[in-house]
């Protein structure tokens, strides 16, 4: 216990364990299996790492993410923890570096993908490393049953056949009591400790509200002015919407830059690297984004259309609040997000698949449509049943924002319907405590289930200076950036406001400050102690620079530079398409001139020709109608066109895009259309 507490202090820069953690290190130290539940920011990977620094050993964390993998290496290397990455982002001669310093013992954690961890020769090369445990990061990814599946997982069935006599630990956020099963099962585990947190996050409050197609953007304005200055997740269903997103946040005011899967992966990096430097504050992404994102103080996540599943839904929603402050996580759904689910389900193949997607949107349909507290459904829904009816931190419970209230929303909030036929049978689970013993010494051990009581909103403190806050943010994005990591391995939000609340005047005074261990005093100490003197002297936080032009501003001058769509796609970092359904919402409200080069003079003529027999409200018809070498850009312009010469002939204003849902820049039509 002594060597946990002086790692613990030494590496991390705390004084003491969350609940839980300290048990699970037990477990594994002493060579037991665990599976453990964690929500996210519970602090699950110090579970792993720790035991890899006090037991002077190699762990393999199984990592389904290259960029996760990155980002823990750089901080683990942060704190003079010795760990490396083998993926296929390295050459070869660099992943044969790694593999000949692991077979040495050169590291104490080694990161791995589950498809390379499947490659025979992956196999027999970890033969040769002195390893001490395996540690399953995402591991709800190996259960059908959960809203990550990925076959690539299943292959991990595998490590207990070639590695018998290693222990194999599995880390989720988000596991049904099923998917929990399902897992205990793939991976073969051998009596193990089962850890299980309570799913209620007190620091959370659950806002839900279902839009009409008026107010849904008024909301994410107002919701995301609400959080000003702070750091906040917008998520949308698509790649098209995500710029739209973006783009129509910038025409507000509002900065924030898109994370997708079909961006190239320099782009896609860098603005994720902007987000977490805080150059940015907003980001817009599809679920690719955020999964083992380790940004502590996300003030606010909104979700802009219904998730898939409860799972998505909490795992996302709880990347907002990992440092225990408060924090909001807001779903704004419409009635159509439903259909759009359904339609997707519809197009499963897969019996068994298409029955669990199924089961997945009828979850997340109640949850939306329910009077019953947002906390309590989430609990009941992961097998947990509060003592609790009320948690008074959820849109259920009354517990609403200004800017969500009747006219600050430009709405009344939509009448649920009553389910109480619905309501959910209790179920009793018993709340046991963790294995007591010194795995180490050999005695038995039951495989108990504790569910532990959630962590408490971390209590306020006296405030720290916030013009000095900011003073160090500024140069904690500086030394960031020289030091090529994300902004939260220099130091973390609650460790920069600890540092400004103390003043810290020598080491042993800077020792003292949460986040703060030997090693980061060490590499940061002297720069730290010449701010706090420059700030004394009067330097403060540099100036922010002036905000671009909006974005459709932006691409009327590039238009009129006599830029193409496609040069316009690639100056602003977007796909063509969504250049061209900009371009074409501007004809519609008549800030562009439509030209006809844009679609030429032949293919305007069949378009027009086509609009006059089947009208211009739906895309598709149209498209069907035309020779196939007639793209769906070329019908949008022209439509575009049709509309905003009917609305002048009219005398109004035209308002509604081929989908029949309002306008705005970037819009996409839906994919049924």
């Amino acid at each position: 216990m002594e060597d946990l507490q002086e790692a613990l202090k030494k590496y991390w820069g705390y004084d003491s364990f969350r609940p839980l953690q300290e048990r699970i290190i037990g477990s594994l130290m002493g060579g037991r299996d665990a599976a453990v539940v964690m929500p996210t920011g519970g602090g699950k990977s110090l579970c792993y790492q720790l035991p890899a620094v006090v037991l002077e050993q190699t762990v393999v964390v199984v990592s389904p993410l290259i960029a996760l993998m990155q980002d823990q290496v750089a901080q683990l290397a942060d704190m003079g923890i010795p760990a490396a990455v083998v993926n296929s982002s390295q050459t070869g001669e660099e992943q044969q570096a790694v593999m000949r310093a692991a077979t040495q013992g050169a590291f104490r954690l080694l990161y791995i993908s589950p498809e390379r961890l499947a490659r025979p020769d992956t196999v027999r090369w970890l033969q040769r490393v002195p390893l001490a445990l395996f540690a399953i990061d995402e591991a709800h990814c190996i259960s059908e049953w959960g809203h990550e599946f990925r076959p690539e997982y299943r292959q991990l069935s595998s490590l207990r056949r070639n590695f018998p006599d290693k222990p194999i630990a599995a880390f989720t956020a988000s596991a049904t009591k099923r998917v929990r099963h399902d897992i205990l099962e793939q991976l073969q585990l051998r009596d193990p400790d089962k850890y299980i947190a309570s799913f209620h996050r007190p620091n959370l409050r659950y806002l839900v509200h279902e839009c009409d197609r008026d107010s849904h953007e008024r909301l994410l304005v107002a919701a995301l002015h609400a959080y000003k200055g702070e750091s906040a997740i917008v998520y949308a269903p698509t790649i098209a919407l995500v710029e739209s997103t973006v783009d129509f946040l910038g025409d507000h005011n509002i900065d924030a830059i898109a994370y997708h899967g079909q961006m190239d992966t320099t782009r896609r990096r860098r603005n994720q690297e902007r987000w977490m430097n805080d150059e940015v504050r907003v980001l817009v992404g599809t679920i690719a984004f955020g999964l083992g994102i380790n940004k502590p103080a996300v003030r606010a996540v909104v979700h802009t259309s219904l998730p898939k599943s409860i799972e998505q839904y909490y795992q996302e929603a709880g990347r907002a609040g990992r440092d225990g402050l408060p924090a909001d996580c807001v779903l704004l759904w419409r009635p159509k997000d439903a259909g759009l689910l359904a339609y997707f389900i519809d197009q499963l193949n897969d019996k068994a698949e298409k029955e669990r997607a199924w089961q997945r949107y009828h979850a997340v349909k109640r949850f939306v449509e329910s009077e019953r507290c947002r906390h309590y459904q989430i609990c009941f829904h992961f097998g947990q049943t509060p003592k609790w009816e009320r948690c008074e931190m959820c849109d259920v419970c009354g517990n609403l924002p200004e800017w969500m209230r009747g006219k600050a929303a430009g709405t009344a909030p939509v009448k649920r319907k009553k389910r109480e036929a619905a309501r959910p049978r209790a179920i009793e689970i018993p709340v046991q405590e963790a294995p007591a013993h010194a795995p180490a010494e050999g005695r038995p051990a039951p495989p108990l289930a504790p569910v532990l009581p959630p962590l408490r909103p971390i209590a306020p403190v006296a405030a720290a200076d916030a013009e000095l806050v900011a003073f160090f943010k500024d140069w904690r994005r500086r030394m960031a950036e020289r030091t090529a990591v994300p902004a939260y391995v220099v130091l973390s939000d609650a460790a920069l406001e600890d540092l400004c609340r103390k003043r810290p005047a020598n080491l042993r005074e800077l020792l003292g400050v949460t986040g703060i261990g030997e090693r980061k005093a060490e590499l940061y100490g002297r720069e730290i102690f010449a701010a706090f003197e420059a700030y004394r002297q009067g330097t403060r936080a540099a100036a922010r620079a002036p905000r671009q032009a909006a974005p459709a501003e932006e691409t009327i001058l590039l238009l009129a530079e006599g830029k193409s769509f496609e040069e316009i796609a690639q100056v602003r970092g977007r796909q063509v398409s969504h250049v061209v359904n900009m371009v074409a919402d501007m004809i519609e409200k008549g800030r562009v001139d439509y030209r006809r080069e844009w679609v030429g003079e032949e293919a305007h003529g069949r378009i027009e020709e086509a609009i006059g027999r089947l009208g211009h409200e739906r895309l598709k018809p149209l498209k069907e109608a035309l020779p196939p070498e007639i793209t769906f850009e070329q019908v949008r312009l022209v439509v575009a066109w049709a509309r905003r010469r009917e609305a002048e002939a009219g005398g109004q204003t035209a308002t509604r895009n081929p989908a029949g849902h309002p306008s705005r820049p970037g819009s996409s039509p839906a994919p049924h259309d």
